[in-house]
C-alpha cells in the first residue's frame, strides 16, 4: 500500500526531539507491584521468544525438498532481518514510545499512514496467535492424545490461547517473567540439537545441493517464501518501547541481539538436522528435531522431549504476541485513531486490547475446527506475512524520509551512509516479504486493509464532529 503524497491536515507537526511519553502513556503511571518495566534481558527475550515460535521445529523438513540450497535462503533472509532490526533500533532511539511502526509511520506521514500500520499489525498479531495455538495442539498430541476428536483439540487450542492472556491480565511483571522463563527453557533442547548435532554431523546425510528442478534463484525464492513467516517479530521491542527501561538505548540493542540470536539458532539447528538425519528420511519427517535427537543418542525419547520444548516455545511466543497485539492499538487509541476503549490500561497492560485480541483469535480457532479444512489456516498464515509487511514498509519508509529530508535533529551525519545502506537492505527485504506471501495472500490481505480504511473513515468523522 502506498501513502506517499497523502498527508492529512491533522498530521503531527515535525518535532525537533521526540516527545516524552505523557503520564497516560507512561507504563508506570498505573504504578503498582504488577506493573514493571522491562530491562535489556527481558526485552531481548521478548524479541527472541516472538521470532522463535513453533516453526523452528518444522522448518528443516519443510525446506529439505529443495536441498541444502535452502541454507542460502536462510542466509539472505537473515541479512534482511538484521537490517530491519537495525532500522527499528535507530527509529526507537529517535522516538522511544510504545507503538513501534505505528509511531514511526504517523510521525513521518500523518494519521492515515499511522492507522494503516496499526491496523495491519493488529491483524497480524491475532491471526498469528490463532495459528500458533492450532499448531501447538499437534505437539500436545504427542504427550496427551487430543487430536482424536475435533472439539477436544479445539478446547486444547483455546486453553493454550487463554493461559498467556491471563498472564497478560495479571500485569507486565508476569508477562516479563513468563517470557524470560519460556525463552530460557525453549533454548535448552534447541541448543542441544543446534550445537550437539554438529558433533554427530555426517556430510553424507546432506543430500544434493539443489534437489528440486528449475533455476537456483527460483529455488532460493521458493525456500524464502516458506521461511519468511519465521522471521516475523523483529519489531517486538520497538512495539513495547514504552515498557522498556532506557528505551533509547535498550530497544535497539535488544532488537539486534534478539534477531541475531534467533537467526543463529535457525541456521545451526537446520544445519545440524540436515547433517544427522538422512535426506530421504528428512523429506518425509513430521518431527525433524525428534528424528535428529533419536539419530544422535538412539531411542525414541526425542519425540517427547521436542514436543515438550515446542509447547514451551509456543506458549512463550503466545505470551509475547498477546502483549504486542494490545500495544499498537493502545498507542493508536491514545491518538484517536482506534476506538477509545483500547486505551484503557491496568497494571501496565492494555487489557481491552488483550481481551479483544484473544476473543477474535478464539473465534478464528473455532472456525478452523468447525470448517474441518487445514487450508484455512495455511492461507491465513500467509495473509499475516503480507499484513506484517505493511508496518515494516511504512517504518522503513519513515527512516528513508528522515534520511532524505536531512533534518539535522533526526539524522546523525556521521552515520548517514551506513544508515542509508542498512535502510535500503531493509526496504528490499520488506518488499521480498510481499512477493513471498503469494498472490492469494496479498489478495486476502488487501481486503483486510480495505476494511480498515472504512473503520478509519468512521473514526476520522467522529473526531471531526467532536472538534
Amino acid at each position: 500500500m502506498h501513502v506517499t503524497g497523502t498527508v492529512p491536515q491533522s498530521a503531527p507537526a515535525p518535532r525537533e526531539t521526540p516527545a516524552a511519553p505523557t503520564p497516560a502513556e507512561d507504563p508506570t503511571s498505573n504504578n503498582g507491584r504488577h506493573a514493571r518495566r522491562f530491562g535489556l534481558p527481558v526485552a531481548t527475550a521478548l524479541v527472541m521468544g516472538n521470532i522463535i515460535g513453533g516453526g523452528i521445529f518444522l522448518l528443516p523438513a519443510s525446506v529439505a525438498p529443495y536441498g541444502t540450497i535452502s541454507l542460502v535462503a536462510f542466509g539472505v533472509l537473515t541479512v534482511g532481518a538484521i537490517a530491519l532490526a537495525l532500522v527499528f533500533g535507530r527509529l526507537a532511539e529517535r522516538d522511544p514510545r510504545t507503538g513501534g511502526p505505528y509511531v514511526y509511520a504517523r510521525e513521518a506521514f500523518g494519521d492515515f499512514a499511522g492507522f494503516l500500520a496499526a491496523w495491519a499489525y493488529w491483524i497480524t498479531t491475532w491471526v498469528s496467535n490463532a495459528a500458533l495455538a492450532v499448531a501447538a495442539v499437534g505437539y500436545l498430541d504427542v504427550l496427551i492424545p487430543v487430536n482424536g476428536h475435533r472439539w477436544s483439540a479445539c478446547l486444547a487450542a483455546l486453553t493454550l490461547q487463554w493461559l498467556p492472556a491471563l498472564a497478560n491480565f495479571a500485569g507486565t511483571r508476569y508477562v516479563g517473567a513468563v517470557q524470560l522463563v519460556s525463552t530460557v527453557l525453549k533454548f535448552v533442547p534447541l541448543l542441544l540439537v543446534a550445537i550437539g548435532g554438529l558433533f554427530f554431523f555426517d556430510p553424507r546425510n546432506l543430500g544434493p545441493f539443489h534437489a528440486g528442478g528449475g533455476s537456483a534463484m527460483g529455488a532460493v525464492s521458493a525456500c524464502a517464501a516458506m521461511l519468511l513467516f519465521s522471521y516475523l517479530g523483529v519489531e517486538s521491542a520497538a512495539v513495547s518501547a514504552g515498557e522498556v527501561k532506557n528505551a533509547r538505548r535498550n530497544v535497539g540493542r535488544a532488537t539486534v541481539i534478539g534477531t541475531t540470536g534467533a537467526a543463529l539458532v535457525y541456521l545451526l539447528g537446520t544445519l545440524s538436522v540436515f547433517g544427522t538425519v538422512t535426506h530421504d528420511h528428512l523429506v518425509k519427517s513430521t518431527a525433524p528435531f525428534s528424528d535428529a535427537v533419536n539419530a544422535m543418542f538412539g531411542g525414541t525419547w526425542g519425540g517427547w522431549a521436542v514436543a515438550l520444548a515446542a509447547l514451551v516455545s509456543m506458549t512463550g511466543c503466545l505470551n509475547g504476541w498477546t502483549l504486542l497485539s494490545a500495544q499498537t492499538p493502545y498507542a493508536a487509541a491514545k491518538d484517536g485513531l482506534f476506538p477509545a476503549a483500547f486505551a484503557r490500561r491496568r497494571r501496565g497492560v492494555p487489557t481491552v486490547g488483550v481481551g479483544v485480541t484473544v476473543v477474535l483469535a478464539s473465534l478464528l480457532t473455532v472456525y478452523n475446527y468447525a470448517s474441518g479444512s487445514p487450508r484455512v489456516f495455511e492461507i491465513l498464515v500467509l495473509v499475516t506475512t503480507f499484513t506484517a509487511t505493511v508496518p515494516y514498509l511504512l517504518a522503513t519508509a519513515a527512516q528513508i524520509f528522515h534520511l532524505v529530508s536531512g533534518r539535522r535533529e533526526l539524522v546523525d551525519r556521521a552515520r548517514l551512509v551506513r544508515d542509508a545502506v542498512i535502510t535500503a537492505v531493509a526496504a528490499a527485504f520488506s518488499m521480498w516479504l510481499v512477493a513471498g506471501a503469494g498472490y492469494a495472500a496479498v489478495y486476502q490481505g488487501v481486503l483486510f486493509l480495505f476494511a480498515g480504511i472504512i473503520v478509519y473513515a468512521v473514526l476520522a468523522a467522529r473526531r471531526q464532529r467532536t472538534a
